[in-house]
């Protein structure tokens, strides 16, 4: 009796927790877009989300003993996560001041090409012309879902590209560090650097000419909003983490597409954002992406155990083909 072998087996538990976080991530954007909306400053709202995965996560880590003391290296791993994720969801938050969710997204999409290219410069893991043209399809499928008017957009439209560039280098070091350290540890320290690189600037600019960095007074309306986006982070980054630590970078990058899905309903749900026509074309084609990318992961798992017990012969240069799908 074949059995799947243990890394497939990861590999497509990844797959799963990528979707989970595709389906939640938006949650993240709808509490930020409304703390915006009730005067809470960019970076104010940033600061908060960090200090509330901390606080959320330390009783899961210790129970679970899944902290450890980080050496230099570590440290310094732990900083430039935490400074990448902090840039690209300050850029993102700013975003949602001008843009609806699905806007943002859409632009912010970009990143799978760039996570993908990074992946194999960066980690040295194989890319093939499927999962390649599983990207192309889905970023076409997120162009038809919105199709953003970036003439009426002007410069808000470079904020979620800048997020893209920093989430991919986010996504790259994530699977780097969660092959070695608990992914609440990853969590947790990266979300503590953010915290630190980002309130020595809140407090030395608070007031200033800059009305991004000031601090305000909260009602109790607006500290729910607060806690809502820290909790919705340390639910969906945890998903991702999770996901980085079992999947390659090239299979998970295509399924980002699958989020518009989410931040499309969550718009209209929530902002009235209504989707037309073209949205739900865009929807079936990121949809059927998304799907493709884990049915072929099916297959793959399926017949590298036949392969593994010689049920099918195959040239000797042949034994690699699977991995640059």
């Amino acid at each position: 009796m074949n059995k799947t072998p243990a890394s497939t087996t990861h590999t497509v538990f990844g797959i799963f927790m990528m979707l989970g976080f595709a389906a939640f991530g938006p949650v993240i954007d709808v509490f930020a877009k409304l703390a915006g909306e009730a005067g809470i400053p960019v970076f104010q709202i940033s600061g908060a989300r960090f200090a509330v995965q901390v606080l959320i996560l330390i009783p899961f880590a210790l129970f679970y003993r899944a902290l450890h003391l980080p050496d230099r290296r570590e440290t310094g791993l732990y900083i430039l996560r935490g400074g990448l994720i902090l840039i690209a969801t300050s850029f993102f938050f700013a975003s949602l001041n001008y843009l609806p969710i699905a806007d943002a997204i859409s632009i912010f999409f970009i990143e799978p090409f760039v996570l993908t290219l990074l992946g194999a410069i960066l980690l040295g893991e194989t890319i093939g012309w499927r999962r390649i043209t599983a990207c192309l399809v889905g970023f076409c499928g997120a162009l038809l879902v919105i199709q953003p008017q970036y003439a009426e957009v002007g410069i808000a439209a470079a904020f979620p590209l800048g997020t893209a560039i920093c989430f991919a280098l986010y996504l790259i070091l994530t699977r780097q560090m969660t092959q070695k350290a608990h992914p609440l540890a990853v969590q947790i320290y990266t979300s503590l650097a953010a915290f630190m690189l980002i309130m020595p600037v809140l407090l030395v600019m608070d007031d200033g000419a800059i009305a991004a960095l000031d601090m305000i007074p909260l009602d109790n309306y607006q500290l729910s909003l607060l806690i809502g986006v820290g909790i919705a982070a340390s639910i969906a980054h945890m998903f991702i983490t999770v996901a980085f630590r079992h999947a390659p970078v090239a299979v998970l990058a295509p399924l980002q597409y699958l989020e518009i899905i989410s931040a499309t309903l969550f718009g209209w749900w929530v902002f009235s954002d209504l989707p037309n026509q073209t949205t739900f074309l865009g929807i079936l084609i990121i949809v059927g992406s998304g799907l493709y990318v884990f049915m072929r992961e099916r297959k793959v798992s399926h017949e590298k155990p036949a392969s593994a017990t010689g049920l099918h012969s195959k040239p000797p240069h042949a034994h690699n083909l699977n991995a640059k799908e």
